[in-house]
């Protein structure tokens, strides 16, 4: 019998979903006579049977268009708002797993969305994921669909900001997302010619970034650029959350812990506006009129570029392949340029950093680049 196949999108919304989508509807439906069932609104959708059929009609023209055909959500199997109430829905997941009489279940996704599908997997259930953030953070696999056309929109966003910053002669603080891993703010503040970027790997001391500023004043320069990664931190921030992590790992008591983890969920959300504050810290600093702007969503939203269209379109038909050959447990992982399939167990709960001596920060150093270090 041909196989019955269940497909969701979950986390946050990215260019290219649905170009991954259509390369897995299309692929498994006219290739391999698979069925093809997509559930709405991420892992919500497997948990209260919210289901539409993935036929020739709902996969045509979608590859162009941002967003996802299927809907998303940050809900997990074993944390679903019911009600008002956080319910573990992975019993009736696998229900709903069941009563579809699927063969497997395909759910595309970033870091977190690996974590809960290894639950899934856990559970018994048949589960392949593919790999879509714009942060480019996933382990094991080198790129990410949705993160060149991020990259691109914050590239152009930094080479609009230069004429206003000339203009004016300011300095422009310009926040990038990257909450644990600086992908984006590095390359985006490189090929946007940013003076200084700050990524969470590297905390910065405010007081050598001020210089970096003040130097560059000094040497005749109009303007400067900061393109700072949401989740950048201070040498004192990053101190005071080692310290608390440190201490999290060594208590013996579950309510030390549980109270470590309250004081750490408060410290990151206080450091949420950090960027306001770097941007009033320069300004008294400097000397210099100095301004913020967030990009925040525009740079998951629109057209995903024709490189994401076609390495999506690559991954989803891929999968195809994956599933006909009956591989479960993994994730679909681009490496030294080809897609290999790698142990999902291997995959979920890893964080892939920027490390210190990559090549993009030994480039961006070269042409005078100050990671406030």
């Amino acid at each position: 019998m041909a196989q019955h196949i269940g497909v969701l999108t979950a986390g946050g919304d990215c260019p290219g979903l649905n170009a991954t989508i259509r390369g897995l509807g299309k692929a498994a439906r006219e290739q391999f006579g698979m069925r093809v069932t997509g559930f709405l609104n991420g892992f919500r959708g497997l948990a209260l049977d919210q289901t539409v059929d993935l036929d020739d009609q709902m996969l045509s023209g979608i590859l162009t268009n941002g967003g996802t055909i299927l809907g998303t959500s940050r809900d997990k199997p074993h944390k679903i708002n019911i009600g008002g109430k956080q319910m573990d829905m992975t019993d009736a997941i696998c229900d709903c797993y069941r009563k579809h009489h699927l063969d497997a279940l395909v759910c595309i996704g970033g870091g977190g969305t690996q974590k809960n599908a290894r639950r899934l997997m856990d559970a018994g259930l048949n589960v392949v994921t593919l790999p879509k953030t714009i942060d480019n953070d996933i382990w094991l696999t080198e790129r990410t669909f949705g993160f060149d056309t991020a990259l691109e929109i914050a590239t152009e966003a930094i080479d609009r900001l230069h004429s206003t910053a000339t203009s004016h002669e300011r300095v422009i603080v310009v926040e990038i997302m990257g909450h644990r891993a600086g992908w984006l703010a590095l390359e985006a503040g490189i090929a946007g010619g940013a003076d200084v970027i700050l990524i969470p790997e590297i905390p910065y001391d405010i007081e050598k970034v001020a210089e970096a500023i003040r130097q560059r004043t000094l040497s005749g320069k109009r303007f400067s650029i900061i393109a700072v990664a949401e989740g950048a931190m201070s040498v004192e921030d990053a101190s005071a959350i080692g310290t608390m992590v440190e201490a999290k790992a060594a208590a013996e008591s579950k309510k030390e812990r549980q109270e470590i983890s309250t004081r750490l969920r408060a410290y990151h959300k206080e450091h949420l506006g950090h960027t306001i504050r770097i941007t009033e810290q320069l300004e008294q600093l400097t000397g210099q009129e100095t301004r913020l702007t967030i990009l925040g969503h525009l740079q998951r939203g629109g057209t995903p570029t024709a490189s994401d269209r076609v390495f999506a379109t690559w991954l989803g038909t891929e999968c195809a392949r994956v599933l006909d050959d009956k591989h479960y447990g993994i994730m679909l992982a681009y490496q030294g340029g080809k897609i290999k399939r790698v142990p999902l167990e291997d995959v979920a709960g890893t964080v892939r950093l920027v490390p210190h001596d990559t090549p993009l920060i030994t480039a961006a150093r070269g042409v005078g680049v100050c990671f406030g270090d």
